[in-house]
């Protein structure tokens, strides 16, 4: 490619760009709220706010009226490819092609003609660990100093997370979601545990901290044995136990009607009760 190729950054059709938005509705869906959020902290100082698909094709943005014909000249609007293939060094397309935050400060874009940007992105992760999109923040300010880029670059990184932990959540209604921890604290960390404390689901982040696949389905595994705490004597042992202390608790310590509601004799229960450790009295 030709660094003063002049020529304007190459767009979609509308077709296209509609079939983009259908095969990222999702995304769309829970990056929306996130999208108007940043661009209330960011929009007053010409700051524009984007989101790509994984191809780095723009499927939304943010910008003021008085702004949006200057980004729209830019290429900075829906249907732009800002792909590093067509476009070179910039924010959005070095943010996929890299997998990583990036802030593009004006002369280190490719094109002549995109140094007057600077560009904040952050990559979007789904639920299977695959990468969404970007997430971008643009401003061609003069005044715009690269210690200012690095504060909108933390608000970026901060909602990338957010809408990654959003789609996440969505995709696992009915499971519990677990925020674990873990040494990267921009990685939205979370994991997926059905009914029977099995992870079932896992974020980028939760993935890297804990050895899993980097992507796709991940192979069902015991919380405990993810997380590093033991079942106890055995797992049956700990199931029954946790299920006399709840039956137990709902009957408020009357080991009688704990016992009808455990559908056993009270003489039963008792026996069960010392062999798990379980003492009357507390």
């Amino acid at each position: 490619m030709d660094p003063a190729q002049r020529d304007g950054v190459n767009r979609v059709t509308e077709g296209a760009l509609a079939e983009r938005r259908d095969r990222s509705e999702a995304l769309m869906r829970v990056a929306t709220p996130r999208l108007d959020a940043l661009y209330q902290l960011v929009g007053s100082s010409g700051c524009g706010v984007l989101l790509t698909d994984d191809e780095g094709v723009v499927l939304d943005i943010r910008a003021s009226d008085a702004d949006a014909g200057v980004f729209d000249d830019w290429g900075l609007w829906p249907g732009a490819d800002w792909s590093e293939r067509s476009e070179g060094t910039n924010g959005i397309g070095t943010c996929l092609a890299e997998n990583r935050r990036v802030t593009i400060h004006r002369d280190e874009h490719f094109h002549a003609r995109n140094t007057a940007m600077s560009c904040m992105d952050a990559p979007i992760y789904g639920p299977d660990g695959s990468i969404l999109g970007a997430l971008d923040v643009s401003s061609a300010r003069a005044d715009q100093t690269e210690g200012f880029n690095r504060l909108i670059a933390a608000m970026v990184a901060q909602t990338a997370r957010q809408i990654e932990s959003d789609a996440f959540r969505t995709s696992f209604r009915d499971a519990r979601i677990l925020v674990a921890e873990a040494p990267d604290t921009e990685a939205a960390t979370l994991l997926a545990i059905d009914s029977h404390d099995i992870v079932i689901g896992a974020t980028r982040g939760a993935r890297r901290a804990f050895g899993l696949s980097q992507s796709g389905p991940i192979s069902p595994v015991p919380a405990g044995d993810l997380l590093g705490r033991g079942d106890g004597p055995t797992g049956f042992e700990k199931a029954e136990r946790a299920a006399v202390m709840r039956a137990l608790t709902r009957a408020g310590g009357n080991v009688s009607k704990a016992a009808r509601a455990l559908g056993i004799g009270r003489a039963t229960l008792y026996r069960r009760m010392k062999r798990l450790g379980i003492d009357e009295t507390r």
